[in-house]
């Protein structure tokens, strides 16, 4: 069978490199295939779907493999509504009836350029981004401003601002640097601008590492929240956490729970220094697949 997958966004160079990065994992798992650049006229959000959409958001930097494990993810469904076949011994068809997954693969293109190319990838700010890192390009988890995409969504954001001043970081950063105001980011503004037009019914925002899902924020807990985040940990082998320090404002899946009030979820992928390596994909996506497609149909 023959598939066709056609990636869509407004940042040319983010979506020439999400095909990249999907080329390159589809040739890992012995697929054949040919590419040919396509750039769209407009861009649309789903038609039609509105109450049965999940969102996955995946965070770049040093953790892009979380693009390659959410475009195999995105591969797999394709090729099963093609075909009639199953997910994890689920009839997708059957499953996703009436039901949409919009999946942003790359949040952070600036950032997983600077990872994967070093001072090519940083472009004309190379020389200040070799300062902040020393010279460690692939631990950089920002985006081109040294803002930390992940740390500057309006959810604690003072509280958080204030963590990062205790921990010593007042300015751009490799990484926690969560910019001078909540939402100053092009990206930040991208998905939450996406989220309040297209109206999910949860999002799930694919990181590494550390084996653990987080689906709470504070003493915020939307219905069904724990009883997904049960679900996936079951199927995963994961641990579920409340994320402390740093960690416990300013995110993507803190932002929509207490915005939207509906489910988020951070599931950190697989345990080891980031960047992991890419030969670790096959494992790393077994280790959520089973998670992703009955979150999907939740």
């Amino acid at each position: 069978k023959d598939v066709v997958i056609r990636f869509a966004g407004d940042s040319g160079d983010g979506m020439q490199l999400t095909g990249s990065l999907f080329a390159d994992m589809s040739a890992i798992f012995g697929n054949e295939l040919s590419t040919f650049p396509d750039y769209p006229a407009e861009i649309r959000a789903p038609h039609g779907t509105v109450s049965g959409v999940s969102g996955f958001q995946v965070h770049i930097g040093s953790e892009h493999i979380t693009t390659n494990i959410a475009l195999r993810f995105v591969e797999e469904v394709c090729e099963a509504l093609l075909t009639g076949g199953e997910i994890a011994g689920i009839d997708a068809r059957r499953a996703l009836y009436g039901r949409g997954i919009l999946v942003v693969p790359l949040v952070n293109p600036d950032g997983c350029e600077i990872a994967i190319k070093g001072e090519i990838g940083a472009g004309y700010m190379a020389p200040k981004i070799k300062r902040l890192c020393g010279g460690k390009f692939q631990k950089w988890n920002a985006n081109l401003r040294g803002v930390d995409i992940n740390h500057n969504f309006d959810a604690g954001w003072n509280e958080l601002r204030d963590l990062e001043k205790a921990e010593g970081i007042y300015g751009p950063s490799p990484t926690r640097f969560g910019g001078y105001s909540p939402e100053s980011e092009p990206e930040t503004r991208a998905l939450t601008e996406l989220c309040r037009r297209v109206k999910m019914r949860h999002v799930i925002a694919l990181h590494t590492q550390g084996e653990v899902i987080y689906w709470s924020y504070g003493d915020k807990q939307p219905a069904r929240s724990a009883k997904m985040a049960e679900i996936m940990a079951a199927e995963s082998g994961y641990a579920l956490e409340v994320p402390t320090g740093l960690a416990s404002h300013g995110g993507f899946k803190d932002w929509f729970i207490g915005e939207m009030k509906k489910p988020g979820f951070t599931i950190e992928i697989g345990k080891g220094e980031n960047p992991l390596p890419i030969s670790a994909l096959p494992k790393l996506y077994d280790s959520v697949r089973e998670a992703l497609i009955l979150a999907s149909i939740m």
